[in-house]
Parts: C-alpha cells; structure tokens; sequence
C-alpha cells in the first residue's frame, strides 16, 4: 500500500504563492496517478489537479492557469505550486494516489489519502 505525507500548507495573503508537498511511500511510485483535492469548512471534497504516470495533467477550471501539479518520480514526491492565490481558496489539501485504471477527478476514483494540510488565504 500506499502512505502519503504532505507538507507545505499555511497562512498566505491574497495574491500570494505556497508550494505543498506530498511525499509517497512504496516502490512502485511511477505507476500511481497523483491528484489534489481541498476540502473547504462545510463544503464537498473537490478536484484541484492531477498527475498521470505518461505525464499528463488535468486541472480543475477555478485553479487552471495559477495552479501546477508535478511529479519527481525519483524523490517519490508530488509538488501542487499555488500562485495568485485567492481566498476562495481557503481549504484543507489533501493529496490521493490512484492505482491503474482510467482517468479519475472524483474522490471516489483515488485508493490512498494524506492526512490534509491547511492552506488559509487571507484579503
């Protein structure tokens, strides 16, 4: 199985960058598709972004264009890059592995989970 920890959330003013982590043990890595969600207080666990073992990548329409997904294969570490950060995108981050299969940007689609970082954006 699959154990992810991520690192990397906080507080940040409107307009700013953060950077999460989420390191993944396990030694078949490369086979897993990546995504992040966020979770905001009283809302449903969305879809932010997603990393696939052939190398494509798909983003949610409200993080496109200010947020990037990448994977280091070799430190068993996927990174979420936040520029221009809103607080509308105030939540808690929570990074998923999926193994095999097709595409997935549900919750439902992902097998392992992180524990959750605060990510807090303030005007």
């Amino acid at each position: 199985q699959v154990q992810l920890v991520e690192s990397g959330g906080g507080l940040v003013q409107a307009g700013g960058s953060l950077r999460l982590s989420c390191a993944a043990s396990g030694r078949t890595f490369s086979r897993y598709g990546m995504g992040w969600f966020r979770q905001a207080a009283g809302k449903e666990r969305e879809f932010v972004a997603a990393s696939w073992s052939g190398g494509s990548t798909y983003y949610a329409d409200s993080v496109k264009g200010r947020f990037t997904i990448s994977r280091a294969n070799a430190k068993n570490t996927v990174y979420l890059q936040m520029n221009s950060l809103k607080p509308e995108d105030t939540a808690v981050y929570y990074c998923a592995a999926r193994y095999g299969g097709s595409y997935s940007y549900t919750p439902s689609g992902y097998d392992y989970w992180g524990q959750g970082t605060q990510v807090t954006v303030s005007s």
